[in-house]
């Protein structure tokens, strides 16, 4: 009979359609909790194998007016996001639209 180690929880963060896989895989492979299921990834993933690729980051200062401030903090709040997140959005959709002069 195979012993058990003893288990403790991991809290991370994850986009609302991975925790739908999630569900989704509960089903598939007839699973009882999310943790079976994210163990069952683990185990089938080749960690050597894969490549991760990630945009590097680095920090910067920016000026901005106390009503540009003011106005991202408020929609952080209510788009329950922080404000780099805005950020990156914007300066995302700033690099997708055509060039309006100043």
């Amino acid at each position: 009979m195979a012993t058990r180690s003893p288990s403790a929880p991991l809290t991370f963060d994850l986009p609302t359609s991975l925790i739908t896989r999630i569900d989704s895989g509960r089903r598939k492979y007839g699973l009882k909790t999310a943790s079976e299921v994210v163990r069952l990834a683990i185990d089938k993933f080749d960690f050597e194998g894969c490549r991760l690729t990630r945009d590097p980051h680095r920090q910067i200062s920016v000026r901005l007016g106390a009503g540009q401030r003011a106005m991202l903090k408020r929609y952080a709040k209510k788009k329950n996001a922080s404000v780099g997140e805005l950020l990156r959005f914007a300066l995302e959709a700033l690099s997708t639209t055509k060039s309006k002069s100043r």
